[in-house]
């Protein structure tokens, strides 16, 4: 990886240049790869393609610090923070405002984000065998912790089950995502989506944490001996929907994160500053809420709450306890 050689059972930490700032300070992408004594699965874990999404550089550096990792079979390579730009300036951007996630695969002369994706690709992405991309939501909202991935790509599904987490999307591979580069790899690849910008959520951290280390143990990559978990069941959404607000105003979410709902339940109201012309926003299909704003400001048209749609939820219910007996305590992972 760059000019460094990780021999079998050692571990290295690997500085990637990226570029230079405008005072020519150098900015580098850190990496810690760590190569078990017996070949296997290389997994890349990455985090921070958004800058301003840091729960997955704290999940990362959890599962490095992880007694799990003491007999590792095959290689594990940890990138804790990609866009290195965006990360050092609290944005999800690139300094020039591309979005790296829609930069994918990238190339040697375009653009910066471009030229960060395709150092990522060829450093790391095309090193692996298999992969798992820490996201949370963008700004102003919060994810359910859930996973996303193209699940025709063969030993996806059982990977995504394995991660622990009640909703998993099948997700189309978006051109210039990082998705649609291991969909064309026919690479597994997993989303873990959970918290929000800028903000650590334990529960959301605990829970990719956990998925991590699930998913290394389904490859035979660790033999974790540690205490013993119920699963919790996953279940695959049938699709999903944005609620928009129906106007301008100021809204008041009236269910949280992780509802399980039916067709016309409330979900919100929109009013004015004085509390009048109070309207009402209501679902359209049952589902479970994974994601809503947190900013009370809304125009006309903006995204509210997305749910996930099933064709039976009753089973969700069950799940979400589940997860919530497993992850809302203190205990450690």
């Amino acid at each position: 990886m760059g000019k460094t050689e990780v021999p079998p059972g050692e571990t290295r930490e690997i500085n990637l240049f990226v570029g230079k700032q405008f005072d020519f300070t150098e900015l580098y992408m850190p990496v810690k790869v760590i190569r078990g004594k017996v070949d296997g699965p290389r997994l890349f874990v990455c985090a921070a393609v958004h800058g301003d999404e840091v729960n997955g550089v704290e999940i990362i550096k959890r599962l490095l610090a992880h007694k799990a990792l003491s007999a590792l079979k095959g290689t594990l390579i940890c990138v804790p923070i990609v866009n290195v730009f965006g990360f050092n300036s609290l944005s999800r951007y690139l300094p020039d405002r591309r979005d790296l996630n829609r930069s994918f695969p990238g190339s040697t002369t375009g653009s910066l984000a471009s030229r960060l994706a395709h150092l990522f690709v060829t450093e790391i992405v095309e090193k692996c065998t298999h992969g798992i991309d820490l996201h949370t939501g963008s700004r102003y909202r919060t994810n359910l912790p859930q996973i996303r991935a193209c699940l025709k790509v063969k030993g996806t599904r059982r990977l995504a089950h394995e991660f622990d987490v009640p909703v998993i999307l099948d997700a189309d591979a978006i051109d210039g995502t990082l998705r649609q580069v291991a969909y064309e790899k026919r690479m597994p690849l997993l989303v873990f989506e959970g918290g929000e910008p800028l903000r650590y959520n334990e529960v959301a951290i605990r829970s990719g944490l956990a998925g991590v280390l699930s998913v290394m143990k389904s490859l035979g990559m660790t033999r974790n001996k540690g205490k013993r978990h119920r699963k919790v069941k996953s279940f695959t959404a049938k699709g999903s929907y944005w609620v928009r607000a129906p106007h301008g105003g100021i809204v008041i979410i009236k269910k949280k994160l992780g509802s399980i709902i039916k067709k016309n339940d409330l979900l919100g109201i929109v009013s004015d500053p004085l509390g009048n012309d109070n309207i009402e926003v209501r679902a359209k299909k049952k589902g479970i809420i994974i994601c809503h704003t947190h900013l009370p400001l809304v125009n006309r048209g903006d995204a509210i709450i997305h749910v996930a749609t099933f064709e039976r939820t009753k089973p969700l219910i069950k799940s979400m306890e589940q997860f919530d007996d497993r992850f809302e305590d203190d205990e450690k992972i």
